[in-house]
């Protein structure tokens, strides 16, 4: 079967890559320019080999072409794409085409009009873990030390917060400590918003990562990988919630062993 690849930024494009082919799947790749990892086209040239396509970011119609031209009919989108490109995109006709559907600009409404757009031209995108479910994340504690009554109280605080700013598209985590929300993720990053929590926080502090309420795993599927536990080290967090079997962890079982080492607790809700 052929696949076409569309790959954004991170480790996840180079697991779907060698998922895909242990499976037997005759891969293309379209990588987006600048956000793409240059190693992605050594790593596409071991046997078998995958053929990669470097496309600018909102070069929708190029993206297209070469995946159909390839005699492709689904597709997987892998990795981010930084939300802040959104506005140094420079958009082919195609792109436009999406733009002018919109009726806001929020990652939701930007990727769903893209994949309209391909649909339309014979391209169906699958499940974005439809490959790596053994790095879903398991529900219940998963690191050797469980949350303190502190840390779980700022969890489950933090619950209806994060899943209000999830359900409006806004951010997909937010920080809290002692029972106060900290920083709430925007187009940042999640990164970013732990070390702002960091700065305001000055001390031990939560960090809660959830799904969407209707998370389309298609695309901009939750994801926590060992940078994530360097950065909450970096930044003073001890616990951090993803939600179970909607959260990608990227590095398998590596995450947990980096969350041991520094004494995180790790939790994934049900």
């Amino acid at each position: 079967m052929k696949l076409g690849l569309i790959a954004g930024n991170g480790r996840f494009p180079f697991l779907v890559l060698d998922a895909a082919r242990a499976l037997g799947h005759d891969v293309t790749v379209v990588a987006v320019k600048d956000e793409a990892s240059p190693e992605l086209e050594a790593h596409a040239a071991k046997t078998p080999t995958a053929a990669v396509h470097w496309v600018p970011l909102g070069h929708l119609g190029k993206c297209i072409t070469t995946l159909t031209d390839a005699g492709i009919t689904q597709a997987v989108m892998a990795g981010q794409v930084k939300h802040t490109k959104i506005f140094s995109v420079v958009p082919d006709l195609t792109m436009l085409s999406v733009f002018r559907r919109l009726r806001s600009r929020n990652t939701d409404a930007v990727i769903k009009a893209v994949v309209d757009v391909m649909r339309e031209h014979g391209l169906e995108l699958l499940d974005s873990t439809a490959f790596l479910a053994p790095l879903l994340a398991r529900g219940g504690v998963i690191t050797q030390r469980p949350p303190t009554a502190v840390e779980g109280a700022d969890l489950a605080f933090g619950y209806r917060m994060a899943d209000a700013i999830a359900s409006l598209d806004i951010g997909q985590t937010v920080c809290v400590k002692d029972l106060a929300v900290v920083a709430v993720e925007a187009m940042e990053g999640t990164d970013d918003a732990i070390l702002r929590a960091g700065r305001l926080a000055r001390g031990a502090f939560s960090v809660i990562k959830v799904a969407k309420p209707n998370q389309d795993m298609r695309f901009d599927v939750p994801v926590v990988g060992v940078a994530t536990i360097e950065v909450m080290k970096a930044a003073g967090a001890t616990a951090l919630s993803v939600d179970a079997g909607k959260t990608l962890l990227v590095d398998g079982e590596a995450v947990v062993r980096a969350a041991d080492a520094v004494g995180i607790a790790m939790v994934g809700r049900p």
